[in-house]
């Protein structure tokens, strides 16, 4: 059992935190050559715990700027390039949330699309506001797609040559497919792999090289997903395991290296192409239950949530390194630096 901690007067952040809490932590493998490594991390914002700004995803404006997700907050803020925080949008507060796994009313999932419009999952356990609401550029806040009340779509991915986005649900077990068109909503894969088997099954997502890429928080797995011809899903690949606690990821290189959020253990992982990872980032570095992963050129942000921590929700920022070497392999030590926060 979870061991019990004091939670601030905040409707959802117990559950949420209890939800997390009995998530292993996931343990780092035995020390290993990997193909990049990361220096100079440093936390460029603070954020405010007890006013719910527990960013849970990310994305990345054409300017440098940070999007985040404030989950307990119901917002979407922004991070500019010199660390103010703004609020972009408050979403709808439901008159009785009932939220599968937590109660409370969440936003999860973001993405960005070419236009400036930002997509966000947005649970309540309501019939009137559950799913995926989108920020137009001018600032107006509306629903795109509705989901299921019972649903618990966690992770949001972009496939712009196709225009869907896909939502892995933590409660249900599925991918769902949602049409940048029209918002029309169709469930797009279901296995055991994506199911949950304590308290969050598939969780981040993601899409890469025709496939869809999702993690399973609860059995600790990095999942691959071939998109067919038809557009229909194929059969699941396991590829890495013994991730306790696997969050969002970003894809750092052309290939199919991972670098992934272990949220109870306040550490980001490199997951190599065969499946194996080790440990580049931990809670000395200044993470605090990190939720998601985003990398662009040479800089790689990371926001902490603080769920069990609940201390110190911040967003990081590290500088990506990739080590080439005369026989065509990459390798690099094993990172050792820690964070300068300010």
């Amino acid at each position: 059992m979870p061991r019990k901690v004091r939670l601030p007067r905040i409707a959802g952040t117990g559950a949420l935190a209890v939800a997390l809490a009995v998530l292993a932590s996931a343990a780092p493998t035995a020390a290993t050559e990997t193909s990049l490594t990361l220096s100079n991390p440093r936390i460029v914002a603070h954020f405010d715990f007890a006013a719910g700004q527990t960013p849970e995803s990310i994305a990345l404006e054409p300017d440098g700027a940070a999007d985040l997700s404030f989950a307990l907050a119901r917002q979407v803020a922004r991070v500019t390039k010199h660390g103010d925080t703004e609020i972009l949008a408050t979403l709808p507060a439901p008159a009785n949330p009932a939220t599968p796994i937590i109660g409370a009313a969440v936003t999860t999932g973001l993405v960005r699309t070419h236009d400036g419009s930002l997509y966000v999952n947005y649970l309540t356990g309501t019939d009137d506001l559950t799913g995926v609401w989108r920020i137009a550029p001018d600032g107006s806040v509306a629903r795109f797609a509705a989901l299921p009340s019972n649903s618990f779509a966690n992770g949001l991915a972009l496939d712009k040559k196709n225009g869907v986005l896909y939502a892995a649900d933590s409660f249900l077990g599925k991918v769902w497919r949602i049409s940048l068109d029209d918002g029309a909503v169709t469930t797009w894969a279901t296995g055991s792999e994506l199911e949950r088997t304590v308290f969050v099954g598939a969780n981040g997502i993601k899409v890469r090289h025709g496939a869809v890429w999702v993690t399973n928080s609860d059995q600790g797995t990095l999942l691959r997903i071939p998109v067919e011809a038809d557009g229909s899903a194929g059969a699941i690949e396991t590829r890495a395991t013994g991730l306790a606690g696997i969050d969002d990821f970003a894809f750092p290189r052309r290939d199919e290296t991972v670098l992934t959020a272990l949220n109870p253990s306040s550490e980001v992982a490199v997951v190599r192409p065969d499946g194996t990872h080790s440990i580049v980032l931990t809670q000395q570095d200044g993470l605090s239950n990190p939720t998601s992963v985003a990398v662009r050129h040479h800089k790689v942000y990371v926001p902490s949530a603080a769920f069990t921590t609940m201390e110190d929700p911040n967003l990081l920022l590290a500088r990506l390194h990739k080590h080439h070497f005369s026989d065509g392999t990459a390798r690099s030590a094993p990172h050792r630096a820690q964070a300068a926060v300010h």
